[in-house]
């Protein structure tokens, strides 16, 4: 079967769909990706067996996207960005990647009779509820979060099939209305062969709180950064790694300064995911601090489980899909998801049972349950049904 994947953004990379053309190709599938470049122009060139379509998208369009179901810009760009691709390259289905592109899934299924899977990473409506480009005036005035809503569940509707990332996730669908049998769970797990490719370093004498990912105000790293100044004053050389970027790395730079932890803060910027690796396996403890709303008691994030697999206690808010897979599994604790005391002290509590930790039987679970291997399964049984 050639699949043909839209991915509303650049590409690479983005570790859940490398994973899934990988596997899809590996199982005698053809895959071919139409996504946009925002700085670079025109062009096609072939990833690891896949041919990618990229195609220059302007600053207006890019941004018009928050109002994409009010006015046609962005959806005018797409379209002729996939038609394009499919009068080229002719393929059986079409998987959209994330909501906002389902209209146009939906539109070639009827068009050119393909397949059509509709791959939700998240829970889209609740995104952008915590969004900080849709809560300003000019968001809020472009993107009605009740029409995503029943946008969502038509198009979840039009679908052959949806895939979502996690049982609450599934859930949530099924409450909306959506047939069950509809719906698979494909998750975040990690490709072990990645960690296979890194070599462990000598661990920090300091204790070293470790996170990797988006600097925005709903990852909930104000709440950590407010929690040192209690850290600090029993263990005075901690710190708190921060590897990503984003808008609020400002905001948490003036807080640490505020707070008088500034050199106990310490921002890496974006780095490679090899980079990410190497610093995990140097660190005390790695952060999951997301604020619990809507999106995160329905999404789990690969970095869970690349940091069971690491071998590092986790420490977790306590948004229910994290919350459930910690506690099952003994990889960490969790605390109140706005309280920096609450983080504090279990961060006191998992450095003085460091010893006890179970290395062993959390990356068990790794091997027998959470990792890419069983999830390239799921996936490809999709599209043979198909």
């Amino acid at each position: 079967m050639k699949i043909l994947m839209a991915l509303e953004g650049d590409f690479p990379p983005d570790l859940r769909v490398e994973n899934e053309i990988k596997s899809l190709i590996a199982a005698g599938n053809e895959v071919v990706m139409a996504c946009y470049t925002l700085k670079g122009t025109d062009t096609a060139f072939d990833w690891n067996g896949c041919k990618i379509y990229k195609r220059k998208i302007s600053s207006f369009v890019y941004k018009s996207s928050v109002g994409a179901l009010r006015f046609p810009f962005y959806f005018s760009f797409w379209r002729k960005h996939i038609k394009s691709v499919i009068k080229s390259e002719k393929p059986d289905a079409i998987h959209i990647h994330d909501l906002p592109l389902a209209r146009l899934g939906f539109e070639f299924k009827k068009k050119f009779g393909l397949k059509f899977t509709l791959d939700l990473h998240e829970n889209w409506p609740a995104y952008l509820r915590v969004s900080s480009h849709a809560n300003t005036f000019l968001g809020k005035l472009l993107s009605s979060n009740s029409q995503w809503e029943r946008y969502e569940k038509k198009h979840c509707n039009n679908a052959d099939n949806v895939i979502v990332v996690i049982d609450e996730a599934k859930e949530r669908l099924i409450n909306l209305g959506i047939p069950e049998n509809k719906v698979s769970i494909v998750a975040n797990y990690p490709v072990l062969s990645d960690f296979d490719k890194v070599i462990p370093v000598v661990i920090s004498e300091k204790y070293i709180l470790f996170y990797a990912g988006g600097i925005s105000k709903h990852r909930g790293l104000q709440y950590v950064v407010k929690s040192m100044p209690i850290l600090v004053k029993k263990y005075p050389s901690i710190e708190f790694w921060i590897l990503g970027k984003g808008t609020y790395q400002q905001t948490l730079e003036e807080l640490a300064k505020e707070l008088g932890v500034v050199d106990n803060v310490k921002f890496f910027g974006h780095v490679s995911y090899k980079t990410v690796l190497e610093s995990l396996y140097r660190c005390t403890l790695a952060l999951i601090p997301h604020v619990k709303s809507d999106h995160t008691d329905s999404t789990i994030p690969h970095k869970l489980f690349q940091y069971m697999y690491a071998g590092k206690p986790v420490i977790s808010s306590n948004c229910a899909p994290l919350e459930r897979i910690i506690n099952s599994t003994g990889a960490g604790k969790t605390y109140i998801w706005d309280s920096p005391e609450d983080f504090a002290k279990k961060v006191i509590e998992s450095i003085e049972t460091l010893s006890t930790y179970n290395v062993e039987s959390v990356r068990e679970q790794i091997h027998e349950r959470y990792n890419w291997d069983f999830e390239a399964v799921k996936l490809n049984s999709i599209y043979k049904k198909l």
